[in-house]
């Protein structure tokens, strides 16, 4: 006999209906076309997720993207720009889909930062800027270390104005800022680079095509950096990059890979997580590499971590599947297998030119490129317009942004270039490779964005300045300066790395300081730099690095560089001799 309850189900339909609906409870994440309506019962209708992750765990971010995509936000900024009024909450994130970043409270006006593939400018494009950073900005512009360029202190009311003459000019800011692909880069003298295995620019500008063409290419879980090597002997840093393409030669092999110049393709460079790109095996054609990063884009864009932002890049993703599974889930995207190869049959690359951005250096034409200095990247507009000049008198109407925050003009012939150089004199700037301000990198700092811990430009300036008087380096030593853990200035890549922090003086008074690193380096001396001294007040940072440099000239080995002397040695024993250095008595 069945005993039948109140509810008009027998004990044994009761046990069963409650077990079943336990296990539906229990599996929700197993079952997501399942959902709930207020009271908590099950209904039908499918529960609202992107890509697999239900809206209500999604982060602010991604709510936002959800919410309204930033690429439509263009009719919001007519609207505050016809009242001169700055974005409120939301559409401050929005705005940078396309390229314009409120960076209050730092300054009450918006950064626009531009795409400029491959780092390739005409000089009609340059002057064009120039223009916009006089008529709309503060007089002048930064160059960045994405070989791009950004014009800060515009105002609401000439946001318009600014992304429609970037459009007259050829150029876009979109998808330069958010979650999205950022610029494109390339080895910058690739082209007319003696040393190099293959033109990349057609590449690199094909990649920024395609990203601008497709839409679903835009709200990725984070940003993702992409930037082609031609094997020549300027860096790109590519091994800092999401995708790190280099272009290699395959010479005869047992392989059955075609004797040429290949790509090898490097993934999860985020050096502001301590990581380079590390070669995942695979061997591409030149024309592969468009459709390849396409689809691992995808895959990241459908599987990447929508709901903690510290864990939204590349890496960690690659982290969680491993290379194997990550390309096996890209190549299900493809029309093509991929092709493995083994990196030890490849060529050996070439070492870099650790400071072959600047000088006079011979181009495969006959002409040469003359790399200008440009102190930390920023430049006047009249400096900018002087430039354009010198580029199309003497060079052939270009020039090329490098990730150094410098600049080249290719194209001037050996009866032209003393004149070139003079011209470049003239604008107070110079192309001569100096060892201590030839490499020194900061970026925005506390003027200009609101994370930043400290004044990197200014106290970049000043140190440079400093050790300018005070020292003589016969071997060149890259400084960089960031302003916090984003590391927009790649601190852990060089020689001399500082990341800005808060500093408490003994008053208790909150000051600009720095941790510093010591021994970092890209490419074929690539090495994540290590931590030598934390929380040093920017007053003390002139008199610390010269003390610095003047202990490697006295106790280096023979002719020993900066990044293997730091490397050799431990922090303690850097601590030591730094502080027992006598200034002035070891400048080479």
């Amino acid at each position: 006999m069945r005993l039948i309850s109140d509810s008009g189900f027998t004990t044994e339909q009761e046990v069963y209906l409650t077990a079943f609906v336990a296990g539906l409870k229990e599996g929700r994440d197993l079952m997501p076309h399942l959902g709930q309506d207020a009271e908590g019962r099950f209904t039908h209708e499918e529960e609202e997720t992107v890509f697999g992750t239900p809206v209500d765990e999604l982060s602010r971010e991604e709510r936002i993207k959800h919410a309204k995509n930033g690429l439509d936000c263009y009719d919001t900024i007519l609207a505050n720009g016809s009242e001169n009024q700055f974005p409120e909450a939301d559409d401050v994130f929005r705005y940078k889909f396309h390229g314009l970043f409120y960076v209050a409270p730092a300054q009450d006006s918006f950064m626009l930062r531009c795409r400029i593939a491959g780092g390739a400018l005409s000089t009609y494009q340059f002057r064009g800027l120039a223009e916009m950073a006089q008529d709309w900005g503060p007089g002048h512009a930064d160059l960045t270390t994405r070989a791009n360029l950004q014009i800060r202190e515009i105002e609401p009311k000439n946001c318009a104005s600014v992304l429609m003459k970037l459009a007259d000019l050829g150029l876009t800011s979109q998808g330069s800022g958010a979650d999205n692909v950022r610029n494109i880069t390339a080895t910058p003298t690739t082209g007319f680079d003696p040393d190099e295995l293959i033109d990349v620019l057609p590449y690199a500008r094909a990649m920024h095509h395609y990203i601008l063409k497709n839409r679903d290419l835009y709200g990725l879980p984070r940003k993702f950096n992409i930037s082609y090597d031609s094997g020549g002997g300027v860096s790109v840093c590519a091994d800092t990059n999401d995708i790190g393409f280099y272009a290699v030669r395959v010479g005869e092999n047992d392989q059955g890979v075609e004797p040429g110049v290949y790509f090898r393709m490097q993934l999860c460079g985020i050096t502001g997580h301590e990581q380079f790109a590390k070669d995942c095996g695979v061997l591409l054609t030149p024309a592969e590499t468009i459709p390849v990063a396409a689809a691992l884009i995808r895959v990241f864009i459908e599987n990447g971590d929508r709901t903690n932002r510290k864990k939204a890049r590349l890496k960690y993703l690659v982290d969680d599947w491993g290379f194997e599974k990550t390309l096996e889930e890209t190549e299900k995207k493809l029309t093509f297998p991929l092709r493995y190869f083994p990196l030890e049959k490849c060529d050996a690359p070439k070492p870099k030119d650790k400071q072959g951005y600047l000088g006079i250096h011979p181009q495969t034409d006959g002409k040469n490129y003359v790399g200008v200095l440009t102190p930390v990247g920023r430049m006047t507009v009249s400096q900018m317009l002087a430039l354009a000049d010198i580029a199309d008198e003497f060079g052939r109407g270009e020039l090329r942004l490098t990730v150094w925050q410098n600049l080249i003009i290719p194209g001037i012939s050996d009866d032209r270039l003393q004149a070139a150089l003079t011209a470049i004199q003239a604008t107070g700037l110079s192309h001569k490779n100096n060892t201590i301000k030839g490499g020194l990198i900061a970026c925005t700092g506390s003027r200009g964005c609101k994370y930043a811990a400290a004044d990197t430009k200014g106290s970049a300036v000043a140190l440079g300045d400093h050790l300018a008087s005070k020292l003589i380096l016969d071997q060149p030593v890259n400084i960089h300066l960031t302003g916090c853990q984003h590391s927009c200035a790649q601190h852990y890549i060089g020689d001399i790395g500082m990341m800005g922090t808060k500093v408490k003086t003994d008053d208790g008074e909150s000051v600009d300081g720095y941790n510093i690193v010591l021994g970092g380096g890209v490419d074929d001396q690539q090495a994540i730099a290590r931590e030598v001294w934390k929380s040093i007040p920017a007053t003390e940072i002139d008199s610390l690095v010269e003390k610095l440099l003047c202990a490697y000239l006295a106790h280096r080995e023979e002719n020993e560089s900066f990044a293997a002397f730091s490397r050799r040695l431990s922090p303690e024993e850097i601590q030591s001799l730094t502080a027992e250095a006598k200034t002035g008595e070891a400048a080479a």
